[in-house]
């Protein structure tokens, strides 16, 4: 009894070949269409037109919402009775965020190594910390700057917003500075060229034999999964200390300025995110290269 099923010459159900020829048919139509689109939009009269198709084509998304609703919210603040509070408070959480967030953080037991990824820490967590500070504090006086801008001379929002703007103003240059906290000297060409002739030297050692580049690739598994666990601890730490410094402020003012977004987020996360994918190659990588060099 034969197979009701037809195959295709190459042994595939006859199904299956029909809703390949059916998707390769819809793929031809979106094509066909996407340049019938394209023709549209070249033959629109004028530009307004020109215009109108592409949105058409474009469609709404989440951004374009945004933009209807802000708009729609002419007044430069939503709350000017509790602005100059959020202000004020604004003001404060930068403070004390810039005072503490760098400070050295809480260790478990490492022994003789604690005071090296103490320093480590400290200074992953300060430029997590700064780096946060001088977005907020530039996008604070930026917002300042246009709402003011948009007021009525002379009216009350005006006055309180063209004061903090001075405040923020004067305040941004003392806030800004070195996110890694080192002496200058350090950063000059003199230590930066003796780093390097170290680093070729070690290299160069590492490369004269089997048994040097065994021992180079344990070493640098070992420093990318130190590197990694201090990035991930330096991120939780900055994480804490900005939302019990800056969050809630930031998120009090922001609202009360009303339709201007939402507060600028710090980089922990993506800090987090990079101290795991170079965990994740040196979990890779190493060993690989390890086996690499002995089963040569």
């Amino acid at each position: 009894m034969s197979d009701p099923t037809p195959f295709a010459p190459d042994g595939q159900p006859g199904h299956i070949m029909s809703e390949l020829g059916e998707r390769a048919e819809q793929i031809v139509d979106d094509l066909l269409l996407d340049r019938i689109d394209a023709l549209r939009v070249l033959r629109a009269p004028t530009k307004e037109a020109k215009g109108e198709l592409l949105e058409q084509i474009a469609g709404r998304g989440a951004a374009e919402q945004e933009i209807v609703d802000e708009l729609s919210k002419v007044r430069p603040l939503w709350r000017p009775d509790r602005f100059e509070e959020a202000h004020r408070l604004a003001m404060r959480s930068l403070e004390v965020l810039d005072r503490n967030g760098a400070r050295s953080a809480k260790l478990p037991r490492l022994g003789p190594l604690k005071p090296v990824v103490q320093y480590v820490v400290q200074q992953m967590t300060r430029w997590i910390v700064k780096g946060h500070q001088n977005t907020l504090v530039t996008r604070i006086r930026k917002l300042y700057e246009r709402r003011e801008a948009n007021a009525v001379w002379g009216s009350p929002e005006h006055h309180m917003l063209r004061r903090a703007r001075i405040d923020a103003a004067r305040v941004e240059p003392g806030y800004k500075g070195n996110p890694l906290g080192l002496p200058t000297f350090l950063l000059g060409g003199a230590i930066l060229s003796s780093i390097v002739s170290g680093l070729n030297a070690l290299f160069a050692w590492a490369f004269s034999g089997d048994i040097e580049k065994a021992i180079l690739f344990v070493l640098l598994g070992v420093v990318f999964g130190f590197l990694a666990w201090a990035a991930l601890y330096s991120a939780g730490v900055a994480r804490r200390r900005i939302r019990l410094s800056t969050d809630q402020p930031m998120k009090a003012l922001w609202e009360t300025i009303g339709a201007c977004g939402r507060p600028p987020k710090d980089g922990s996360y993506d800090f987090a995110v990079y101290a795991i994918v170079l965990l994740v190659l040196s979990w890779v990588l190493v060993p690989l290269s390890i086996w690499l060099v002995v089963s040569r």
